[in-house]
C-alpha cells in the first residue's frame, strides 16, 4: 500500500471516530439537551446560527462548483472570460445578503440577551447566593435561612435567582443542561436566573481555569418537587437552627470531639462553626464526597488520610490522622444528616 492511500486511511477512520465520539456524554450534562427554560433560549440561538452558517455554506459551495464548471477554459479558447469588475447589482447583492444575514441573527440574540439578564425579586424567584471556592461551592438561601456546599437544591418549576461572586480566584459557575455559564469574581457581584422543568439530578462545573483542581470543581444539582424542596428546607432550618445532634455510638462520639477540637474552625455543622471549607451540616445525605467521589466510608476514609492527594492545591491540610482517628471521623460524618433514614 503506498504511503498516501495508509494516511488518507488513518485519516478517514479518525475522522469517522471523532464523529461517533461527539454522540458520547451524559444527559444531564450537555448544553444541547436543555432542560430548562434559559438553556432552550441559549439553544436555540445556536440551532439559528448553525443553519445560518450551514446554509452560506451550501451556497458558497455551490456557486463555486458552478463556476469552477460553467467558466472552466476550454479548448480553443483565447484571452480571458468577461470579468464582473464593477457589477453594481452583484456588488449590492453580495453586500446585502450577508447584512440581512447578521439582522436575523442580532434580532433574537438582543432579545433573548435582554430576555436573560432579568433580576427577580424575592416574590419572583427564590433567592440564591453562590460563592465559589478553590475548590468547592457554596449555597445560601437568604431568605430561607439555609446553607449548604457542593449540592444545590432547586424546586421544579419554578425560578432561581443568583447572585454569585468568589472568594479567592476568578471562577465560572455552569450547570449546562439548566443554562450558560457566568463568572464569578472576587470583590464583585454577577446575577443569573435559571429554572429546571423537570425533576431529577444534574451537574454542574466550574468553566473558567482557576488553579490546579479546576477540573474537579464540581457539583450536583438536585431538582425536586415544591413539596419535597419545602420539606428539604424546613428540615435544614431546623438543623441549622438546633443544637447538634450528639453522636449516640462510642466510635461516633470519638469521632465528634475530634471534629469540634480539629474541624469546627472551618466546616458548619448545624449553624455552628467557620465558613473556611464546606458546611457539612447534611454532609451524610451528599451523593459525592469533594465534589468527584462517591460518598463512600472507603472515599471519606481517603480524603482524610490525603485531601491533596485526591484533589492537588485545595485548601484543607493533611492532618497527619491515624487510623483510629480517620475512622472515628468517618463514623461521625454518616450521622449528619436531615434525612429520614429508614
Amino acid at each position: 500500500m503506498k504511503g498516501w492511500q495508509q494516511y488518507w486511511r488513518q485519516l478517514l477512520l479518525f475522522g469517522l471516530l471523532s464523529l461517533a465520539l461527539t454522540g458520547c456524554g451524559r444527559e444531564e450534562l450537555s448544553a444541547l439537551r436543555p432542560s430548562g427554560p434559559v438553556a432552550a433560549m441559549q439553544f436555540d440561538l445556536m440551532k439559528l446560527s448553525f443553519s445560518i452558517m450551514i446554509g452560506v455554506f451550501i451556497v458558497v459551495m455551490l456557486i463555486f462548483t458552478y463556476v469552477l464548471i460553467r467558466y472552466r477554459k476550454r479548448p480553443g479558447q483565447q484571452g480571458i472570460p468577461k470579468q464582473v469588475e464593477g457589477n453594481h447589482a452583484l456588488e449590492i447583492l453580495w453586500t446585502v445578503i450577508p447584512f440581512l444575514l447578521l439582522i436575523v441573527m442580532a434580532v433574537p440574540t438582543v432579545t433573548t440577551g435582554f430576555e436573560l439578564h432579568k433580576k427577580y425579586s424575592p416574590e419572583e424567584a427564590i433567592q440564591v447566593r453562590v460563592t465559589a471556592h478553590q475548590y468547592w461551592w457554596e449555597f445560601e438561601y437568604p431568605d430561607l435561612g439555609v446553607a449548604t456546599a457542593q449540592d444545590l437544591v432547586m424546586p421544579v418549576g419554578k425560578k432561581v435567582q443568583f447572585t454569585l461572586t468568589a472568594a479567592d480566584v476568578k471562577h465560572a459557575f455552569w450547570i449546562p443542561a439548566l443554562g450558560g455559564k457566568i463568572d464569578t469574581n472576587p470583590g464583585l457581584e454577577n446575577e443569573l436566573w435559571l429554572q429546571a422543568d423537570k425533576t431529577g439530578i444534574f451537574y454542574g462545573k466550574c468553566a473558567e481555569l482557576c488553579g490546579a483542581s479546576h477540573a474537579l470543581m464540581d457539583f450536583k444539582v438536585e431538582v425536586m418537587e415544591q413539596a419535597d424542596f419545602d420539606a428539604w428546607t424546613a428540615k435544614m432550618k431546623g438543623v441549622q437552627a438546633a443544637e447538634p445532634v450528639a453522636a449516640t455510638s462510642q466510635v461516633a462520639q470519638q469521632g465528634e470531639e475530634l471534629f469540634n477540637k480539629s474541624c469546627l474552625g472551618c466546616h458548619a455543622i448545624a449553624g455552628k462553626g467557620g465558613k473556611l471549607g464546606p458546611n457539612l451540616t447534611n454532609f451524610a445525605d451528599r451523593e459525592r464526597v469533594a465534589g468527584i467521589l462517591a460518598n463512600t466510608p472507603q472515599n471519606v476514609a481517603e480524603w482524610l488520610k490525603d485531601p491533596q492527594k485526591l484533589k492537588p492545591a485545595n485548601n484543607m491540610p493533611n492532618l497527619n490522622l491515624d487510623e483510629t482517628q480517620v475512622n472515628a471521623l468517618v463514623e461521625y460524618m454518616s450521622t449528619l444528616s436531615v434525612e429520614d433514614k429508614k
